[in-house]
């Protein structure tokens, strides 16, 4: 089972807008580029909506059949350990193997000193295609890097081989993530880091390493873009020189996480796809529930009325909500607007302030990271805004298939 050589993440917190975002990809295909869907949901997230896995895979096979797609899906188990991948094991094929938690932590004495063994050949000024100038390798480096990710590396081995033994060799594509972590991965990191990937016989399809600046919750890239653009470049030609040597799968990957509205980095990552050939795969997550809440705002009336109650109870629960998404959001309290304001907004001030729309003087961040993480507040409203999701569903079917499309499968896969 071979994920192809690009691929969109695309999540759906209440499981209503499969064929929605589906529609979007059928656009790309009709442009000329296919991109293959990829539905996640991570544990969390079924822990907060009170959903289970089997729903993910019953919405993206719904949305298949109606559309009548007919290239290749998968269903993501995102962000997934050991403690917390059996119940995802049977509706998924995907499955993102989520280690950053253990990177740090001492592996085997032993193992480090036969990881360093392993890769002695390679200290000495390493040159790899598409990096300019020489890699610096020395042997103590080699062992800094396997004292730092080797235990990260053989905890996503026990989970591979755990669904590996359920599901079946070649039987769901894997990725390792090492995202969420506080420093970001080196050229030379991640070399090794595949390295050790290789040795513990992962057939891994996608790398999600952690990038230079801030990927907060659906807003744009903060950091520097020269930066980005470099690290994402060199990390494209690690891979393609790591697929030869380390004899790992051909269609190896990068994958770009917390990548909803990213939209600085776009045309960066555009140019090195044109550039090089190379593949991807990105994860664009939660924009889609936000875009629930702007088409339900511009359906007035009920619609604007569970909106405006959403932002209400997500300000007054502003620590409880936000403390889980500390390091993915920035939000500035000052400039949230009040309750009573809100109260008094139309539908277009409220989609305005809340749509990405970066040339709109209304559109307020800061409401729409708030927002981003409230989607507690309604699951706990329960039928009412699964309802009004059905009741206002041409309306929001709408946003949503505008948002994959126009803000993202056009901006990365095919330019303006």
């Amino acid at each position: 089972m071979n994920l192809p050589k690009y691929s969109m993440g695309i999540g759906d917190r209440f499981a209503h807008q499969g064929r929605a975002q589906l529609a979007a990809f059928v656009k790309a295909r009709d442009a000329g580029v296919e991109v293959t869907p990829v539905w996640n949901k991570s544990n969390r997230e079924h822990n907060i909506i009170h959903s289970e896995p089997t729903g993910v895979r019953e919405e993206a096979d719904a949305a298949v059949k109606a559309l009548g797609w007919k290239a290749a899906y998968f269903v993501d188990a995102d962000h997934i350990g050991l403690k917390t991948v059996d119940r995802f094991v049977a509706p998924s094929d995907f499955f993102t193997i989520d280690v950053a938690d253990f990177i740090g932590q001492p592996a085997d004495e032993a193992a480090i000193k036969a990881f360093v063994t392993a890769n002695a050949r390679y200290a000495g000024s390493l040159r790899i295609p598409g990096i300019e100038g020489a890699l610096d390798i020395t042997p103590s480096r080699i062992e800094a890097i396997g004292r730092k990710y080797l235990h990260a590396v053989k905890e996503a081995g026990k989970v591979y081989r755990h669904i590996e033994s359920a599901k079946g060799r070649g039987r769901f594509v894997p990725e390792v993530s090492m995202d969420e972590t506080d420093q970001p991965q080196t050229p030379v990191d991640l070399l090794f880091i595949l390295a050790a990937i290789a040795q513990e016989g992962i057939a891994v399809q996608t790398i999600a390493p952690k990038f230079t600046g801030r990927f907060n919750k659906g807003v744009d890239y903060v950091g520097d873009l020269k930066q980005f653009e470099k690290e994402f470049n060199d990390d494209l030609a690690v891979i393609a020189f790591a697929v030869k040597e380390f004899g790992l799968p051909a269609n190896l990957k990068l994958s770009v996480h917390s990548c909803s509205d990213k939209f600085s980095i776009y045309p960066a990552i555009r140019r090195a796809l044109g550039r090089t050939g190379a593949g991807l795969h990105i994860k664009t997550a939660g924009t889609t529930w936000l875009e629930e809440l702007i088409g339900l705002a511009s359906a007035g009336g009920e619609g604007l009325a569970i909106a405006k109650d959403v932002y209400a109870q997500a300000l007054g629960r502003f620590d409880e909500l936000c403390g889980p998404y500390a390091t993915v959001i920035d939000i500035n309290k000052a400039k949230l607007p009040t309750v009573k304001e809100v109260e008094g907004w139309t539908g277009e001030q409220y989609a305005s302030a809340l749509r990405h729309d970066q040339s709109n003087p209304k559109y307020n961040p800061h409401f729409r990271q708030l927002l981003h993480v409230g989607f507690k507040v309604a699951a706990q409203l329960g039928t009412r805004y699964t309802d009004a999701l059905k009741k206002f569903e041409a309306v929001v079917a709408k946003n949503v298939t505008e948002n994959t499309f126009d803000r993202h499968l056009k901006r990365v896969f095919i330019g303006e």
